[in-house]
């Protein structure tokens, strides 16, 4: 389906972060789906490692402004954007004092996970989609990759699926073997909640750690991609109970196709 648009809400895009599996398809499948004629939007999070004045980063004025309130606290929304020249592609980024300021990822440099990430993830996933409504752009597609996106589609599927930019769209999520083993916060489930999500939607979040955030982004995606040669055994497990189409991993030489086939596919549905 030519002229379709597909919103990819990553976790990692080299050359902002090093180089990895997912931050290779972070750069490289926009590029090659916006080649099959597709209309591309990209977002990742401002995380303090990126080099703003090397990466060329600068705030867009016209989308920032905005405050969302998490477990009562406003935070600012800050949007920038840099280019990537030789693909044509902007790369949009969600930035934020509170959260994305800190010269690291996920881990401090003791390899301490952040206390902050289960806010850090809201922050983002509400982030992206607030900004997609100011940009007035309506998805037909939405891809998700890295856990730090995967409140997305529960926040789609649920508290935005009566604004008419969303109402129509698909989503799909990709799994990687990005799993952590500790505990987001034991509050998870009521910071996510706002209008439109129910206390059942958030069964999962009773117990938050990673699978079970994956498990509800499958839960509330059309489609599933396996982005690894290896994922998680709970979700390869849960994977395969799962009545939703799901794209078994695909190699680097041939994936762009593969996906966009992929696309169609769910799109058609």
């Amino acid at each position: 389906m030519e002229n379709a648009r597909v919103l990819y809400v990553a976790q990692e895009i080299t050359p902002y972060l090093p180089e990895t599996h997912m931050s290779q398809i972070g750069r490289y499948l926009p590029q090659g789906i916006q080649e099959q004629g597709k209309e591309i939007r990209t977002f990742m999070p401002r995380f303090g490692n990126i080099n703003e004045r090397r990466n060329q980063l600068h705030e867009v004025i016209r989308l920032s402004g905005m405050n969302l309130i998490i477990d009562d606290t406003d935070h600012p929304l800050i949007i920038k954007v840099a280019s990537i020249q030789q693909a044509r592609m902007q790369i949009y980024f969600i930035d934020n004092e509170d959260y994305f300021q800190r010269k690291a990822t996920i881990r401090d440099k003791n390899n301490k996970f952040f206390e902050d990430n289960d806010e850090r993830a809201i922050f983002y996933s509400r982030g992206v989609i607030e900004t997609v409504k100011k940009l007035g752009w309506a998805p037909d597609l939405v891809h998700c990759h890295g856990w730090i996106s995967s409140l997305v589609p529960l926040y789609l599927k649920k508290a935005y699926k009566d604004n008419p930019l969303f109402s129509e769209l698909k989503v799909i999520v990709s799994v990687y073997d990005d799993g952590f083993t500790e505990k987001l916060s034991k509050d998870f489930a009521k910071k996510i909640k706002i209008e439109g999500i129910t206390n059942k939607d958030l069964e999962y979040y009773k117990q938050p750690d990673y699978v079970n955030m994956i498990k509800s982004a499958i839960d509330y995606s059309d489609a599933v991609v396996i982005g690894n040669e290896k994922i998680n055994k709970d979700i390869e497990s849960y994977l395969g109970k799962i009545d939703k189409p799901v794209l078994e991993y695909q190699s680097e030489d041939d994936y762009i196709k593969a996906y966009n086939a992929f696309y169609d596919k769910i799109l058609e549905q």
